[in-house]
């Protein structure tokens, strides 16, 4: 199971060489998460319309390995944004993964960007 959160790699907008079209703007809900594909990956992706920022994660809780972190809620902690699982309530910065509770491994985050009314997501491969 280990080899599924091998395959996530946090990525710094500074080093993105792809951007990657995931879709419309139109097509994530307010204040809520989708998930796109990528490659053979599951990339969890948010609206965060109350603070006018987008975000970007890997799918899979590193508690459970199951691709649920899209279906997350999304709030802050103390001004900070984090995605909570809705299979544990773990939660995770959605600025640099670190697991706010302290108990697991941070997840892989990604910059993204909107242009055109279509959202970007950064990878290095």
């Amino acid at each position: 199971m280990q080899e599924i959160v091998d395959n996530y790699k946090s990525v710094l907008e500074k080093d993105v060489k792809i951007w990657f079209k995931a879709a419309s703007v139109k097509d994530f809900p307010k204040d809520g998460g989708a998930c796109v594909k990528y490659k053979n990956k599951q990339i969890a992706v948010f609206n965060f319309a109350r603070i006018n920022k987008w975000y970007a994660c890997q799918n899979v809780c590193p508690h459970k390995m199951e691709m649920v972190l899209s279906r997350g809620m999304i709030g802050d902690d103390k001004g900070l944004p984090k995605v909570a699982c809705p299979l544990h309530k773990k939660t995770f910065s959605l600025e640099n993964g670190e697991n706010l509770n302290g108990d697991l491994e941070a997840i892989a985050t990604y910059p993204v960007k909107i242009e055109a009314e279509n959202v970007y997501i950064g990878f290095q491969e």
